[in-house]
């Protein structure tokens, strides 16, 4: 039986997905982050020497990183879900695998972070030199930086409704995470017509809303 150490309004609830689309039996332990730090429950370090989420156990295997863990479900259980190797598609599968988490992802987190220094309680005197050191990082770089993604993304998905091509995909699986949070807190608004597309099929997929239901509090979608 599959075990997924499930930590609410994370990357996880995308493994839970991947789960309920590949029709397998699962159990979800759940851990909720901490109300002030946000950060992870120290009992996940059992788990994992991280103590990060998520991780899933499948009998004595344990496999954490929620890309190895889709590589992982996909090359076991779910052929379906990856193209034929040497294919244009499954090139592009695979890119889309890895650049959810290497190259959207960093920027997207760097935004959060500057958005907690902005928010973060302070010394009258340092304060206003914290906001405006993360507004300058946030206008100069991340932003820009953001645009360009999301605008490389959009035009990506001109050809076709999914990341690897006609077919859904363990990419389109992968790409979810960072798009719902960008949409919630990232820039992404509804001018990208296709992202915003893509964001509302997955959505509308009976596998995402099972997934929504057993995981519980996923606070990214809808916000």
């Amino acid at each position: 039986m599959i075990t997924v150490h499930h930590l609410n309004n994370s990357r996880s609830q995308r493994i839970l997905w991947l789960l309920e689309e590949l029709g397998l039996e699962y159990e979800i332990k759940k851990y909720m982050r901490d109300a002030t730090t946000m950060r992870a429950p120290a009992d996940l370090k059992a788990v994992h020497p991280l103590g990060k989420s998520p991780v899933i156990t499948d009998g004595d295997i344990t496999v954490a990183e929620s890309g190895a863990i889709i590589e992982y479900l996909v090359d076991t259980y779910g052929p379906a879900l990856k193209p034929d190797a040497g294919t244009e598609a499954y090139r592009r599968y695979v890119y889309w695998l890895h650049f959810s988490e290497g190259s959207l992802m960093p920027p997207l987190l760097m935004k959060l972070l500057m958005n907690q220094i902005k928010s973060a309680p302070a010394p009258f005197f340092v304060k206003p030199i914290a906001k405006q050191i993360a507004k300058r990082v946030d206008d100069n770089f991340i932003a820009p930086e953001l645009v360009k993604l999301f605008t490389y993304i959009e035009a990506e998905l001109t050809a076709h409704d999914w990341f690897a091509g006609d077919a859904f995909s363990g990419a389109d699986i992968a790409m979810s995470f960072p798009l719902e949070a960008s949409a919630a807190r990232g820039g992404l608004d509804k001018r990208m017509v296709r992202l915003q597309g893509f964001v509302d099929r997955i959505h509308a997929r009976p596998a995402y809303q099972r997934a929504l239901e057993r995981g519980g509090e996923y606070g990214i979608v809808g916000n």
